[in-house]
């Protein structure tokens, strides 16, 4: 925790005296190394059959991972052991509280990965707190749509003094995998992913939308929601629980919007939508119990063919420590409309402190043509820590 402390006041240091930002040029295509691979998930298969080569094949990974998280946790004291020993015995009986088909995928998970119930459990709950993440959907002059994201994860938790690298995002980036869910042999929808985790936090439905979710910090947040739920209220749904049923069985952009907006979750969220028709994208600000604003990208009067949405509400100024907004809006302004696509988007992803320490991949949709790409991300030193 010290060393934390101590990253803090010297972040606080270096962002008084900060540079102009400068857009990056020409990172893509990045290095073929850093393509993210692809898995099948087989929607017509048994829900404790579907994550069976996902489970197998990064099982290991997982675990490395929840060890790391555990470390963490043993920073709290004498109060760790208890909230360990309730993962390892009692976390994995909240399963049977999950709606279908996530208890049963999650209990093939556990069964093919080797790893305890109450770990997977766990592994699924703890994205709806730590994820900090820069979101675009972009327009270009003939209405194709591009749908980008940074994924940030891991914010205080463990930061490496000798390496300067948050230990939970190291472990993070060897579980980040593509992912094509299939019904009948055909894709229903694409998502990039943290094996092990069962809900989406990225996805593109081809030719109908395209989602990412941007963690949203309220004191009314995912803790308040996570504890009605180990007190028996059932009545708000998990975060990315809800956006895998989204991806899975909505039929349309409107469809999709009027789901995110309205259903009662857990934690708050930015849900960051994109379709196919002009002007079809939309920044959702949600509390846990409803839409607080939905902002469309046709009524933006000093750019209206882009959304980007950090970790913060749009009307108010986002923190001066966390400040992703302000670089990645001049560098889009600085790129225009008429270079939309993967590569000048990218730039625009590639660019500090848009990406961070903390950022484990970024991702690439095109929703009219069902092109989707992602990438782990490195950020070289000097770079921000956030």
């Amino acid at each position: 925790m010290r060393e934390i402390v101590l990253l803090f006041l010297a972040f606080v240091a270096v962002t008084q005296a900060q540079s102009p930002v400068q857009c990056v040029k020409n990172a893509y295509p990045p290095d073929p190394k850093t393509k993210v691979p692809w898995f099948t998930i087989n929607l017509d298969l048994p829900p404790e059959e579907r994550w069976k080569e996902v489970a197998q094949n990064r099982g290991a990974q997982i675990r490395n991972l929840l060890n790391e998280f555990k470390k963490f946790v043993l920073d709290w004291g004498s109060f760790a052991d208890k909230i360990i020993a309730f993962v390892d015995s009692d976390l994995g009986s909240l399963d049977k509280t999950l709606p279908y088909p996530f208890a049963g995928e999650l209990q093939g998970m556990s069964k093919y990965s080797g790893l305890n119930l109450g770990e997977v459990v766990l592994f699924n709950i703890f994205y709806e707190f730590f994820t900090v993440c820069t979101s675009i959907v972009a327009e270009d002059p003939n209405g194709n749509f591009v749908h980008a994201r940074n994924l940030d994860f891991g914010l205080f938790i463990g930061w490496d003094v000798k390496n300067k690298t948050w230990q939970v995002t190291e472990a993070l980036r060897p579980l980040v995998i593509n992912l094509d869910f299939q019904r009948g042999g055909k894709t229903v929808f694409k998502s990039v992913n943290f094996a092990g985790y069962v809900g989406i936090l990225t996805g593109l439905r081809p030719s109908l939308f395209s989602l990412s979710m941007n963690e949203r910090f309220n004191l009314d947040g995912g803790y308040i929601g996570i504890l009605k739920w180990l007190m028996g209220d059932r009545s708000e749904q998990w975060m990315g629980f809800l956006t895998r049923s989204v991806m899975e069985n909505a039929t349309s952009y409107e469809d999709a919007k009027t789901q995110l907006a309205n259903t009662t979750m857990l934690a708050p969220a930015y849900f960051i939508l994109g379709g196919v028709q002009s002007a079809q994208a939309a920044i959702i600000t949600r509390a846990r119990e409803k839409a607080l604003d939905v902002w469309e990208m046709s009524t933006i009067t000093d750019h209206p063919w882009y959304v980007l949405q950090t970790n913060y509400d749009h009307w108010e100024k986002p923190l001066f420590l966390d400040d992703r907004r302000t670089p990645g809006n001049q560098c889009m302004k600085n790129m225009t409309r008429q270079s939309v696509g993967f590569p000048a988007i990218f730039d625009v992803l590639s660019t500090e402190p848009v990406l961070n320490k903390l950022t484990a991949y970024t991702a690439l949709m095109e929703v009219k043509t069902g092109k989707f790409e992602s990438y782990i991300r490195y950020c070289k030193d000097p770079c921000f820590p956030w």
